[in-house]
């Protein structure tokens, strides 16, 4: 069995903030030198997320704007989590519930296996502050 583990930490520019990082998977799968296996990424915080979707910029809005509209509007009195907390992110915590905070992706042949237009992404709720992936490859 091969490994390798990777730690990738973001600071985002806005409090949400949609990034692909699926290069960063890649050089993980390369870095271990698998052939067949997957590689696990794991966002490390209650406030964030890790999915796998498409790599397109009107989904992405799409994704931001059904959180807000649909999901868990980002209104800090509606929500019991700040009361007496001295937070204001019970929305983000929702929000990460609701897209999940890690994915497992295949590796085939040498390569992730993905469908067509499949990319992996990092979802900030509640950024502007620095956050941790975690990476790790395992396989032969």
């Amino acid at each position: 069995m091969k490994t390798a583990t990777r730690y990738l930490t973001f600071t985002t520019r806005r409090r949400q903030e949609l990034l692909d990082i699926t290069d960063e998977v890649e050089a993980t799968r390369a870095e271990a030198g698998i052939r067949e296996g997957f590689v696990l990424v794991s966002a490390m915080h209650i406030s964030a997320s890790v999915f796998v979707n498409d790599h397109e910029p009107g989904l992405w809005q799409d994704i931001l704007d059904w959180l807000e509209t649909r999901v868990a509007p980002w209104d800090p009195d509606a929500y019991r989590h700040n009361r007496g907390t001295g937070e204001d992110n019970a929305a983000a915590h929702l929000r990460s519930l609701t897209v999940g905070h890690e994915v497992l992706v295949p590796v085939t042949d040498g390569r992730l296996d993905f469908g067509p237009w499949q990319r992996v992404f990092y979802g900030e709720w509640d950024g502007q502050r620095p956050k941790r992936v975690v990476l790790k490859a395992m396989g032969v």
